[in-house]
């Protein structure tokens, strides 16, 4: 990252850096307030800006574009203008991510607060609101599922491409999903239905609706975090900085955009209900994020602990279940409405729509790469089928998951803080354990984390790793984990924007074209 930071003032209010200034080292320089970081803002907005006219080319564009399929601007969509676009799509990413680096160096040294940060998050997501969509083509998978449920047709027993109507969303889903039954739950299949009955067959208003529809999820977040804070640990610009300024939030939850986005806004408020002992209230607010994704069923049993340490009298096994019955009580005709009001029936056939995600083998998922580790080994003697071993290895580490959150689960038993921090570590290894892992399925458990508090070495570690799971697919949604060349590229890009958080051109790669 650059050495560059946005203009200081000095002690009488001027905007001018004399010489003297300069020569300073950085660790005293940079504990001089800061200025409301306009430069660092522009810079991200700008690689936003490029992202989203450059996505019109590179990114999860369209079957057959309206707008760009035939007129003068098509070059954009084939050879060498494709090419062309896709470079201008990584250096708007790079911008992106060196002013959120930016940005996290002053948040480190205390020299901005929390308002600079939500307004460059602001900037940064405003022109991806109207981009095709970024390193994922899932939406068009959303407006396929919703119609099916708006035309009759059973989202968890067919594909999209069942439907015989809107050619324009049936064609846009990636192949892959359209034979296979929705894994998502009722509640967001009724919210894709709604959004399909206004766009029709129209699928860049159905992208840009989809989107401003996930944005009620990125505002419970906004009520939600600064209140965790308080009661977790954190320091507020940090949580904003890691979980809402974010690569991984910007690009991956708004840009893809990723229906997690809506789940994490009913999550992180019913964890904050827990904690200020409105138990019913998170019992309501988890199961309808469970209903819009499944995932957030893993927060339920840590409410309960929580809910319970809250009783007062009685012993510990008497009081978990004085929580666990009422909870139960609530969970179950919260569950049975939401399911019956979004599909019309008691149908629960999202259980077995969970498999049709396994599809997706790859090696970001852990067990999944080991498998594929020991059939390379194994096929350099005998030519055997790589399955097996992917299979045998996932179920190993089912098992190894399944212990591992019965552990955590026991751990939250004193309740309070602890149990949340525990319930973040068990959706953070399901994300990770459980085939298949899918860059954006980390914010499960980190956007919790980020409400607790944070070492400098730990949020690099974060700069590398969102810098990584941006990129390791394509901007077409594609993965591109098997291109050993671009792998490496992407391993030594999220290193250097990981180093440069804590030191500022680590690799004095700025300061030797100065010299010159």
């Amino acid at each position: 990252m650059a050495t560059t930071t946005d203009p200081a003032p000095e002690a009488d209010g001027s905007a001018q850096r004399t010489s003297a200034a300069t020569a300073k080292p950085l660790a005293d320089r940079i504990k001089v307030p800061s200025r409301f970081p306009y430069r660092t803002i522009a810079m991200g907005t700008i690689g936003a800006a490029l992202l989203m006219i450059a996505a019109l080319g590179a990114g999860g564009i369209l079957i057959r574009d309206p707008v760009l399929g035939h007129g003068p601007l098509s070059w954009i969509r084939y050879g060498h203008g494709r090419a062309l676009a896709n470079v201008f799509l990584y250096s708007g990413f790079a911008l992106v991510v060196w002013a959120w680096v930016r940005l996290g160096r002053y948040v480190l040294a205390g020299r901005i607060g929390t308002r600079p940060i939500l307004v460059a998050a602001g900037c940064w997501m405003a022109p991806l609101l109207v981009s095709p969509p970024l390193f994922t083509r899932d939406v068009f998978s959303y407006l396929g599922q919703g119609a099916q449920l708006l035309y009759g047709l059973d989202p968890y027993d067919h594909g999209p491409a069942e439907l015989n109507v809107l050619p324009d969303v049936v064609q846009n889903v990636h192949p892959l999903w359209q034979t296979t039954p929705a894994p998502y739950g009722p509640l967001f299949l009724l919210v894709a239905k709604g959004i399909v009955s206004i766009t029709g067959n129209n699928m860049i208003a159905g992208v840009i609706l989809t989107r401003l529809v996930l944005l009620i999820g990125l505002a419970m977040m906004l009520w939600a975090l600064p209140r965790l804070v308080k009661h977790l640990g954190g320091r507020l610009p940090v949580t904003m900085w890691l979980a809402v300024a974010s690569p991984m939030m910007v690009i991956h939850l708004v840009g893809g955009p990723h229906n997690d986005l809506l789940m994490l806004g009913f999550l992180t408020t019913g964890v904050l209900a827990t904690l200020e002992r409105k138990h019913a209230l998170a019992v309501v607010l988890v199961t309808i994020g469970m209903l819009i994704k499944p995932t957030a069923a893993i927060a339920l049993p840590f409410i309960v602990w929580m809910w319970a340490n809250h009783l007062e009298g009685g012993t510990k096994t008497r009081n978990f279940f004085r929580a666990l019955l009422p909870a139960l009580g609530i969970f179950v005709p919260v569950f049975v409405a939401g399911t019956w009001i979004s599909l019309g029936s008691f149908n629960i056939g999202w259980a077995t729509g969970l498999k049709a995600p396994t599809l997706i083998a790859n090696w970001l998922n852990f067990p999944t790469g080991i498998g594929e580790i020991f059939y390379s080994l194994v096929h350099i003697v005998v030519n055997v089928p790589s399955s097996p071993f992917v299979t045998v290895c996932r179920a190993i580490a089912m098992v190894a998951l399944t212990a591992y959150l019965v552990r955590q689960w026991w751990l939250a038993r004193d309740g309070g803080n602890k149990a949340v921090f525990h319930m973040a570590l068990a959706l953070l290894a399901v994300a990770i354990l459980a085939p298949p892992t899918l860059p954006w399925y980390l914010t499960w458990g980190f956007v919790i984390l980020s409400t607790f508090k944070w070492q400098p070495k730990h949020m690099a570690v974060v700069v590398g790793v969102s810098v990584f799971l941006v990129c390791v697919y394509y901007p077409t949604g594609e993965q591109g984990l098997y291109d050993w060349w671009f792998i490496a590229l992407v391993v030594a890009a999220s290193l250097y924007s990981a180093a440069s958080l804590l030191r500022p051109d680590p690799l004095r790669l700025v300061a030797a074209f100065r010299k010159n």
